[in-house]
């Protein structure tokens, strides 16, 4: 047990030892780690640069038709888009998978990709590897992906079609009709309202 003088010479060296911490936490640094902040700096600058690049490198990756059509469940619907107008068509402006299904600004790809994870879930469990297994579940896929649009207000639809650059003439009364904003504005309704099965068959009954 120590002594009341000890101990006081106890706690003032412990004070005056947090002190001298303190005061080497905030001195001036040494010339040589002046050297080693924008060196650290611009490492990690760099690190950041390729870190982003091949982020983005392999998320567009994802995005090309010939990743999309890669897995055995994809190529059921590959041949019924390879029918449609957006494959082929007279102006030759193909809209791809990614066109209509990932949206464009980052945010909500990134959103997307992270849904999209759930899709490789299905793969390994096989829901959908099948005709029969396809076929079975394409009417709940299809409500899916139209409610999804609905909510954007059809968004990728609009990456290539607006109303403003329509030319109304050129189409039916019909057409010319649904395409004014005065429509859209009353009855609330999306390209998805008038347009499903464009790419892909409709689910039977539909």
């Amino acid at each position: 047990m120590l002594e009341p003088d000890q101990n006081s010479r106890h706690e003032a060296g412990k004070e005056e030892s947090s002190q001298t911490k303190w005061q080497r936490l905030w001195r001036q640094p040494r010339a040589r780690y002046w050297f080693g902040i924008p060196l650290g700096g611009a490492i990690m600058f760099v690190a950041g640069i390729i870190f982003w690049g091949g982020f983005n490198t392999a998320m567009e990756a994802t995005n090309t038709l010939s990743f999309c059509t890669s897995c055995h469940e994809m190529s059921f619907v590959y041949e019924e888009y390879q029918q449609t107008v957006h494959y082929k068509n007279n102006s030759g402006v193909r809209a791809i998978c990614s066109d209509c299904h990932v949206p464009r600004p980052w945010a909500y790809k990134v959103i997307r990709k992270i849904k999209a994870t759930n899709e490789l879930f299905h793969k390994v469990m096989g829901t959908i590897n099948t005709r029969e297994k396809f076929e079975a579940s394409r009417a709940a896929m299809a409500e899916n992906v139209w409610e999804e649009m609905k909510a954007t207000d059809s968004r990728e639809c609009r990456n290539c079609h607006t109303l403003e650059s329509m030319n109304l003439e050129s189409q039916d009364k019909r057409a010319r009709r649904r395409h004014t904003l005065e429509r859209k504005l009353k009855k609330g309704e999306t390209c998805i309202d008038c347009h499903k099965g464009i790419a892909h068959t409709l689910p039977e009954g539909y």
